[in-house]
């Protein structure tokens, strides 16, 4: 199977993990554009969706799926997300959609974290994906000299805006051994609007396509 084929199998299992009428958490990316999809097909079984960007609330509002805003809900069930990196305790990073920030938002909103990722997305320490970190323009560059004493280098993402009106450094280079500790310090910089560490916010599970089928890791 091609990787559009694996994003495609995970998208189908994660429908099991949808409860009947909820209110779903929704993420952003390619792998969740396929939930997407394969949502709009039980799209009668649940009430409707929260959505972490705008391009998942066009794509579900296409569907027919009501899409509520966050400050609708006070608690959702499970939230549904790809990641760009996830590693053997269910630490992710992600942003690779500029969307990480609306993604905690939503993510703290919900009782459980599944993660669905291809198999390319597996790895051991995180880093090797370039850490997406959403900023307020006048702090990137003193946020990228601070990374670069950490031994990272950091690149503004040309072109790109946030939905909240904001810039993306991708930072190269780091090896995040300890999350939870990386997160809750770059966090703290003045300037850095979300880290794209999923630290706090972590998967409890992953449906991980491989070609073998999709392989389920609980964390």
């Amino acid at each position: 199977m091609n990787q559009d084929e694996l994003k495609a199998l995970v998208a189908q299992a994660a429908l099991e993990h949808v409860p009947e009428g909820a209110i779903v958490g929704v993420g952003t990316g390619s792998t969740v554009n396929c939930f997407i999809d394969a949502l709009g097909g039980i799209r009668d079984r649940i009430r409707g969706a929260v959505s972490s960007s705008v391009q998942s609330s066009e794509r579900l509002a296409a569907w027919g799926i009501r899409v509520f805003d966050a400050d609708e809900v006070e608690r959702l069930p499970v939230y549904i997300d790809g990641a760009d990196e996830i590693d053997g305790r269910g630490f992710m990073i992600k942003g690779g959609g500029a969307a990480l920030t609306r993604e905690k938002i939503v993510a703290d909103l919900a009782d459980r974290f599944i993660c669905i990722a291809d198999a390319s997305k597996r790895v051991e320490v995180l880093g090797r994906f370039p850490l997406p970190v959403e900023v307020v323009p006048m702090a990137a560059a003193q946020i990228s000299r601070r990374f670069a004493q950490w031994g990272g280098s950091a690149r503004l993402r040309a072109g790109v805006l946030t939905d909240n009106g904001q810039e993306i450094l991708d930072v190269h280079g780091l090896s995040i051994t300890d999350p939870l500790a990386f997160e809750t310090e770059v966090n703290q910089w003045p300037g850095v609007v979300t880290v794209g560490v999923f630290a706090r916010h972590k998967a409890n599970l992953c449906l991980l396509g491989t070609p073998q089928g999709v392989q389920t890791l609980r964390f």
